[in-house]
């Protein structure tokens, strides 16, 4: 049974002096009229650019405060909106995307938005190679060849060339993405130094054009959004959003319950429930786009064995996570794939089974069981999971010690692939199968100086045969032959992967009654804060 922690006046005022909540706000003091407070976890944040920033906390800065070409439709995710394009077309051999954008359009500088900017930003982040520019790249484009196969075709139209003809789906959804974000050129040009194109000073700036600019990021402390008042769309109701960095559920229902904030974003189940019961708190739900997973380093040559692989499957109790730690917040899933994106299976073949374990354990030389380390989020329902499996794995002998730390620290240490086991998140960048496909069953270069490094390859997992019917299904452009390729890679996936898929995250809000309007969305980038009103 899991227990809330109790916090006594001593604890909450030790809170304000560590600076999780905002200034020298007294105990229960309501938020301003003007602006919406929301305790968040933000601990992953490691950059604002959004050529650079490649974490979910930052997507849904990026996706209210940047416009794109293209945007998903919260409401229907697989239909495409125009936000910056007015016009969109691919031509008859499948290689080149037409657009035209609105005219009129300023950035918060105050600088004119044209086609050049648009051009400029897709080139940057290719030329930038930040970890996100793949989403782009993979589409033919390098340093090399960007400049011609991104340009400008008048004031307010542009080209974008690829090298095959992929699903058109596939190219408009990438263009959804963070990294393809509009910048401001002449002003990033302007803080450009050694020829980096600004991105020393984007890494904790802002050069937007969105209802909502970027005043302060504060790492894992605070991060101050405003209105911005150049935008020409209907302007943010609101006047600031200020996310505040709160990890424990506890203190987020605490803070909510006394009004201190507007939102709380990471509440437990048993304190989701609690404030079920208070009629000034209610809440709201999305299926998001988000599968929580183990990633086992291949490069560990125990669990480089197929057995040991598939042991850890049935060494997971998804039934009881499923019933406590991730109640009303997640479903058990076991694939790549979220509910929601074309192709995606609700096969479920793995439970808890510690003697079907120990026999592929025994068959694998391992009957005695071994050691290994898990790299851990100190982020609930994280946290409650990973000690949920050190229980689980003892029972067949294995022993797991748990390596905790920060969202930073954690993903540093497992993009440099020095990781045994690795638990975490990954969140769709944009709403097309390819986006996970990509990164769980493509691995083009396992190499430790790879450039494309995906999931896979964080896992040392060498897959040429799998990398090739991945890029197959995203050639497809029949939607139901396409669906059956992923299908199938899918099945393939949960047979043989270093992966262990355990739960397809529901997003809940828990918000004060004068909230107004506030919808999640289905990925990071979809949740729209400066829609949000206060009554």
């Amino acid at each position: 049974m899991l227990r809330t922690p109790v916090f006594t006046r001593r604890a909450i005022n030790q809170a304000l002096g560590a600076g999780l909540l905002l200034g020298h706000l007294p105990l229960h003091a309501a938020t301003p009229k003007d602006t919406l407070v929301l305790a968040a976890a933000f601990d992953d944040i490691i950059s604002l650019d959004p050529a650079e920033a490649f974490e979910i906390s930052t997507g849904e800065i990026t996706g209210n405060c940047y416009e794109r070409l293209l945007v998903v439709d919260p409401a229907n995710p697989s239909r495409l909106q125009g936000e910056l394009a007015t016009a969109w077309k691919v031509s008859a051999d499948g290689k080149t995307y037409s657009f035209d954008i609105r005219a009129g359009r300023r950035f918060a500088s105050g600088n004119a938005l044209t086609a050049e900017d648009v051009v400029f930003s897709l080139q940057r982040a290719v030329l930038l190679d930040k970890t996100p520019a793949f989403i782009l790249t993979q589409f033919g484009l390098n340093k090399a060849n960007v400049k011609d196969k991104v340009k400008q075709a008048g004031p307010l139209a542009l080209t974008l060339e690829t090298d095959r003809a992929y699903a058109p789906s596939l190219v408009y959804n990438c263009l959804t993405a963070s990294v393809a974000s509009v910048l401001d050129k002449k002003l990033l040009l302007g803080k450009e130094q050694n020829g980096d194109l600004g991105a020393a000073w984007l890494k904790t700036n802002y050069a937007g054009s969105g209802p909502l600019r970027v005043r302060e990021w504060r790492a894992n402390e605070i991060v101050t959004l405003e209105r911005n008042d150049n935008y020409p769309g209907t302007p943010a109701k609101l006047k600031r959003v200020i996310y505040r960095h709160v990890k424990e559920s506890s203190t987020q229902r605490l803070l909510l319950e006394k009004g201190d904030v507007d939102i709380a974003r990471k509440l437990s189940p048993q304190d989701l429930e609690a404030v079920a019961r208070n009629p000034a708190i209610r809440t709201t739900s999305v299926a998001k786009g988000t599968v929580y997973y183990l990633g086992l380093n291949q490069k560990n040559p125990i669990l480089a064995k197929p057995e040991v692989r598939e042991a850890l499957k049935w060494l997971v109790d998804y039934d009881a996570i499923g019933a406590t730690l991730i109640k009303g917040i997640g479903v058990i899933h076991q694939n790549f794939l979220p509910q929601g994106l074309l192709g995606a299976s609700t096969d479920k073949p793995f439970k808890l089974d510690v003697a079907k374990a120990r026999a592929l354990l025994a068959k694998a030389g391992h009957g005695k069981g071994f050691k290994v380390t898990i790299d851990m989020r100190t982020i609930q329902p994280v946290q409650g999971i990973t000690e949920a499996l050190q229980r689980s794995f003892k029972a067949a002998g294995i022993d797991l010690e748990i390596l905790p730390g920060d969202g930073k620290q954690v993903l540093t240490r497992y993009r440099a692939r020095s990781h045994d086991i690795f638990i975490g998140e990954w969140g769709a960048d944009y709403w097309d199968p390819h986006t996970n496909a990509d990164t769980f069953v493509r691995n083009p270069d396992n190499g430790d100086d790879a450039k494309s490094r995906p999931l896979a390859w964080r896992n040392a997992w060498n897959i040429p045969e799998l990398t090739q019917r991945a890029d197959a299904a995203a050639l497809e452009r029949d939607p139901a032959k396409r669906a059956k390729l992923y299908q199938d890679l899918q099945a393939e996936f949960r047979r043989t992967s270093p992966f262990v898929i355990l739960y397809q995250q529901t997003e809940v809000a828990a918000f004060r009654s004068n909230v107004q309007g506030l919808r999640l969305g289905p990925t990071a980038d979809s949740t729209s804060l400066y829609n949000v009103g206060k009554a």
